[in-house]
């Protein structure tokens, strides 16, 4: 379902999802039903649409920039080494019309529901688009529709061994790769102490036969804008 098609060719259905392109009246009627909602919109001019996968924040609206992983179960390292594991992260999908090299998102959904949790404390904490992602030793087999496979290098910078069951991201660094089976990321945790740590994004793809998503927040990050987060309340 992926790629980049014709707007006039635009036609998928996939589960509850009905998505087409309508021409009348010398226009374009870009439709998506899904379940009880219905998005249309009026295009002026045929360009080109890409679906592809985005930062996994921007639904039911843009409430927080911070995608929060709960393991299923916790994750100990040693004092002073590291680890590569793999876990999940949920899939959200742009709608993307590009011409003349001008890019413009005019829709974004997702066949699974958003959650959301504070990390941290209340006043200082953040808000997350919380997911429970199982940890795996070797990249699982998963629904690309609905979930993505995250590479997650874990640093233990500490003396101590350290339990490890949650991570949090800021997704302005996010880069997503994807082809046909497969959505993927990559990140790393450096962790400092039994509570603190630093997370950060990777721009690599998982695999050599994949193609760049075009993202939703990229385009906005300031280039002077730090994309690495400080866990300061728990791994």
């Amino acid at each position: 379902m992926f790629g980049v098609y014709n707007l006039k060719d635009l036609s998928i259905k996939k589960g509850e999802l009905d998505l087409k392109v309508e021409a009348e009246n010398g226009f374009y009627s870009y439709i998506r039903k899904m379940g009880d909602s219905e998005v249309r919109k009026i295009i002026l001019k045929d360009a080109e649409v890409c679906l592809n996968p985005v930062e996994p924040v921007n639904l039911p609206k843009n409430i927080t920039n911070y995608l929060y992983i709960g393991f299923k179960n916790p994750v100990l390292i040693a004092p002073v080494s590291s680890a590569e594991v793999y876990t999940t992260f949920p899939i959200e999908i742009g709608v993307i019309i590009r011409r003349e090299n001008v890019y413009e998102d005019i829709d974004v959904f997702s066949f699974v529901n958003p959650k959301f949790a504070l990390y941290g404390e209340p006043r200082g904490g953040v808000i997350g688009r919380y997911w429970e992602g199982e940890v795996f030793g070797k990249i699982p087999q998963v629904d690309p529709l609905r979930e993505g496979i995250l590479k997650l290098t874990i640093l233990n910078l500490s003396h101590n061994w350290c339990e490890v069951s949650k991570a949090v991201f800021d997704v302005y660094g996010m880069e997503i790769y994807y082809n046909e089976k497969v959505v993927s990321s990559i990140a790393e945790m450096r962790i400092h102490s039994k509570r603190v740590a630093d997370t950060s994004f990777v721009d690599e793809p998982l695999l050599n036969n994949m193609k760049k998503s075009i993202g939703l927040y990229s385009a906005k990050l300031l280039p002077m804008l730090s994309t690495k987060f400080t866990m300061e309340w728990g791994v």
